[in-house]
């Protein structure tokens, strides 16, 4: 996707990029770098052993963990766009970007973040069917429907994300391009253009307005349905396990809602004046919970820890019995 070649910026030069120049008065830069590189590393073996897990086991390859699956790909992605390009830049200082990439970057890093909120929505969607219409279930949401929502949301999030990424590439960028920024972010590349921005700016919260708090709303929508239903039932135990399913769920939306909040309140209230440590608080919310996903996932649901348990409990055997003929052949 290069935006570069479909569109003309305003410049006289499409080779003219941008410069990444956040972090600059962060005396702790290479251990904030280190810290993404571990983040990064957890997040790749986290959600490729979930993704393993599901697609090695038959019974598990249902609407609940076609969902999870998709959480688990966009966790991979996210982090991929955010991370990895950042250690050349911050640590050999190579800061250069080109137009394209810079753009390309910033459709790719906004679609990402915002299929995270759809996700959390989709996966609340799921657990409302399941709680309200337990019997219902497997004919409501089968698999085929659950992937057509999935292409449905993917189809969605790209119509909304294109189009400012798209306008702000069409403006001049005819002064500064030093980029106050870890990412090539929507909101201080359309700040560099030379005139008037205010559409970007209205675009860009509208935007931001559906895809953080449409799926917030729906998810509190579907809970609360989910209590008034859960509240009718007349068995404590049962009550309790209906919650139980909804307690790793709701574990994932505070983890991914809380810490862009309050990063978002921070700055906007300028309770931090220092413009890399707010970016750095930024960064470091919307990065570690594509890491930590997995793990409550795993830990949280049993049906997928007993097969976790399995699967490193077969390996261990295949091991012990490859070192026993080893040993044979060996004598």
């Amino acid at each position: 996707m290069n935006l570069s070649v479909t569109f003309s910026n305003g410049t006289a030069s499409f080779n003219e990029g941008f410069y990444l120049t956040a972090f600059q008065t962060l005396p702790t830069k290479n251990y904030l770098i280190l810290g993404l590189a571990i983040i990064y590393i957890i997040t790749l073996l986290g959600n490729l052993v979930l993704l393993s897990v599901v697609l090695m086991n038959s019974s598990l390859q249902n609407p609940k963990y076609l969902a999870v699956c998709n959480l688990a790909v966009v966790d991979i992605s996210i982090n991929s766009v955010i991370i990895p390009q950042m250690v050349p830049v911050f640590v050999f200082n190579q800061n250069y970007i080109s137009f394209g990439a810079c753009f390309s970057q910033m459709f790719f890093m906004h679609f990402f973040g915002d299929m995270e909120s759809f996700s959390l929505a989709l996966l609340a969607y799921d657990r409302l069917i399941a709680i309200c219409w337990p019997l219902r279930y497997s004919t409501i949401n089968t698999n085929l429907r659950m992937l057509l929502i999935i292409a449905l949301i993917w189809i969605l999030v790209t119509l909304l994300d294109i189009f400012p990424v798209i306008f702000a590439s069409r403006l001049p960028y005819c002064s500064s391009r030093a980029v106050l920024s870890c990412c090539c972010e929507h909101g201080p590349v359309y700040r560099l253009a030379c005139t008037d921005t205010t559409y970007n700016r209205q675009l860009g919260t509208v935007k931001t307005m559906i895809t953080l708090l449409g799926p917030l709303f729906f998810i509190v929508f579907t809970y609360v349905i989910v209590v008034i239903a859960v509240m009718r039932i007349a068995s404590v135990t049962q009550r309790w396990k209906a919650f139980h399913t909804c307690l790793t769920h709701m574990m994932l939306v505070m983890l991914y809602y809380m810490p862009v909040i309050i990063a978002y309140v921070l700055g906007n209230l300028r309770l931090v004046q220092n413009v890399d440590l707010l970016t750095a608080i930024l960064t470091v919310s919307v990065t570690v919970p594509a890491m930590l996903n997995p793990i409550i996932y795993s830990l949280k649901t049993d049906e997928l820890k007993e097969r976790m348990v399995k699967l490193f409990r077969q390996s261990k055997v295949a091991q012990q019995i490859i070192k026993t003929e080893v040993k044979a052949l060996q004598q």
